[in-house]
């Protein structure tokens, strides 16, 4: 997994890089949690989505954001860091011109990042949103969502407990031609310990069924 630098609005930023065979070949943007709370690239869920693509082809990117690791910069709220994976799909866009699909992925504080990318770049046509703290930060911006995607969480989540992340998806599956794919991993907290396996899976499934047309699972628990 190569490591890249490219430019960000706020100087370097370092990231790991997976080409695709493909000319086609779809691509995929990681984001990581909180960045003042521990989160960087390497961050095991991050890492487990990270080979989920890249052993589907994808050309995919994880990166950190400004002020971690060898990026430069230093935390701006959010507002900065939404700013950073812009730059990232940039890069990505850039050396893959034709992609037949178009993934972001996120965790946590990346999924709230994730989320907002969403809003602002309509050539996005998939996400994967793992644990988003929908108690802590606002998603009202999703109004409506742009395209069908993935949430999966864990019902013993401490520190975003589950039926925050419920009243969200109810708001979002109201939404005419929107499918969220709500997935509830039993007995997982909020960084999967124990059960990184579960979630692996699920993201698995759903990434097949969107490349390939395959029907999904539609678990909406699993152990």
């Amino acid at each position: 997994m190569p490591e890249v630098l490219f430019a960000g609005p706020a100087g370097r930023l370092e990231g790991r890089y997976k080409q695709g065979k493909s000319p086609t070949a779809p691509i995929a943007i990681i984001l990581h949690p909180h960045p003042q709370h521990g989160g960087t690239m390497n961050n095991k869920v991050c890492y487990a989505m990270y080979n989920i693509f890249a052993e589907r082809d994808f050309s995919v990117m994880r990166f950190n954001f400004r002020g971690v690791g060898r990026s430069q910069g230093r935390y701006d709220r959010g507002e900065g860091e939404l700013s950073d994976a812009a730059a990232a799909m940039d890069w990505l866009l850039q050396h893959n011109k034709n992609p037949r699909s178009i993934f972001v992925a996120g965790f946590s504080f990346g999924a709230w990042i994730g989320m907002q990318l969403l809003m602002r770049r309509p050539e996005i046509d998939s996400f994967i949103s793992i644990a988003p703290p929908a108690n802590m930060l606002d998603f009202t911006f999703l109004a409506p969502c742009p395209t069908s995607g993935l949430i999966v969480h864990g019902d013993q989540d401490e520190i975003v407990p589950e039926m925050h992340v419920g009243k969200l998806i109810n708001k979002l599956t109201h939404q005419r031609d929107i499918n969220i794919d709500y997935r509830i991993i039993k007995g997982g907290d909020h960084f999967f310990n124990n059960h990184l396996n579960q979630l692996n899976d699920e993201v698995a499934d759903y990434v097949d069924a969107v490349l390939y047309q395959l029907p999904l699972q539609q678990q909406m628990m699993v152990g």
